[in-house]
């Protein structure tokens, strides 16, 4: 799987967490410390981030680190 595709699952991972606890990403942005586009960037597999990040995230989303790295990994086809 290519590193684009994985960035893409992951985004869709964090912003499907994101609308099960129904906040924006300005909400999500404010409780994470982090910039509004940048939540966007990670949501839309632009941005590959950072531990720290992924830290602030989980902790934001009220979820443990480790379930945001759990995601299915689909194949390509």
């Amino acid at each position: 799987m290519n590193e684009e595709k994985i960035l893409l699952l992951f985004g869709a991972h964090v912003k499907a967490l994101r609308l099960q606890k129904d906040i924006s990403q300005e909400q999500l942005a404010l409780l994470s410390e982090l910039d509004r586009t940048y939540i966007s960037g990670i949501e839309r597999g632009k941005r590959n981030i950072s531990l720290l990040n992924i830290l602030k995230l989980a902790s934001s989303l009220g979820v443990p680190a480790a379930q945001l790295l759990t995601f299915k990994m689909e194949e390509e086809r």
